[in-house]
């Protein structure tokens, strides 16, 4: 069982999906933009009106009472050897999502981390952006990362982070097809200055808020001295940092 979150109720199919589709762009390089509020702060699957199913929900962050956050990183994050080397000495549950055009060989040195916490998933082979591409094109980005993080990892990757932020209900239908269990945006963003940005709210972290670290300036020490100082505010606001396969 899934511990930490309680499921509202499910929104009417026809309100729900309108709201999907107004996710305003962003860019991997420019984290602070602003994902949905409502469809983040929902957490609940949208229904499939063409297919009658449930498809992933989007989040950003995870209803629940323990005093935890999410910390997560896109491509380039591999590039910084101290970073690796905090993960594993603080043997922290980050969940880093991969693009295998980028990460790809720095896969060996990804894998050493997953004894000590880290999480593997899915952000697709070639990091192109998503919305408004064709189903067979979304899924052969989609599912071709799965395939690659299965045999390079033994990983069933069930989360998932689009591109730049950008989706629509093509990739919710695609991520579906390929076993992904919910899209993986964020309400908060460590920048390349080492401040925390929020989406929407008040500025300040709570439970079950999903983190991104902007990681493209991935010197080791510009890195990893954002995260440690960033480690040190969850402290210091009395929280901790949680796995968020345990929640999602």
């Amino acid at each position: 069982m899934r511990r930490g979150r309680s499921r509202p109720a499910a929104a009417p199919a026809a309100l729900l999906l309108p709201l999907l589709l107004l996710l305003p762009l962003t860019a991997c390089d420019r984290l602070a933009a602003a994902p949905a509020e409502h469809a983040a702060a929902a957490g609940d699957p949208a229904q499939d009106a063409d297919r009658g199913r449930r498809l992933p929900p989007v989040v950003d962050h995870v209803r629940t009472d323990d005093p935890v956050v999410f910390l997560t990183y896109d491509d380039s994050a591999e590039r910084d050897p101290a970073l690796t080397g905090l993960i594993r000495e603080r043997r922290l549950p980050v969940t880093l999502f991969l693009t295998d055009t980028v990460a790809g060989p720095a896969y060996g040195d990804l894998a050493r981390l997953r004894p000590f916490g880290a999480s593997l998933q899915n952000h697709t082979l070639d990091h192109r952006s998503l919305r408004g591409l064709p189903y067979a094109g979304q899924r052969a980005e989609i599912c071709g990362q799965q395939t690659k993080l299965r045999s390079r990892f033994g990983v069933r990757a069930h989360l998932f982070r689009p591109p730049h932020g950008t989706y629509d209900t093509t990739t919710l239908r695609a991520a579906a097809d390929c076993g992904i269990t919910a899209l993986v945006l964020w309400r908060a963003t460590l920048d390349a200055a080492g401040d925390l940005t929020y989406t929407r709210g008040d500025h300040r972290l709570h439970p079950g808020d999903v983190i991104a670290v902007d990681p493209d300036h991935p010197t080791a020490t510009n890195l990893t001295a954002r995260t440690e100082r960033l480690l040190d505010t969850i402290e210091e606001q009395g929280l901790r940092v949680g796995n968020l396969e345990d929640y999602v």
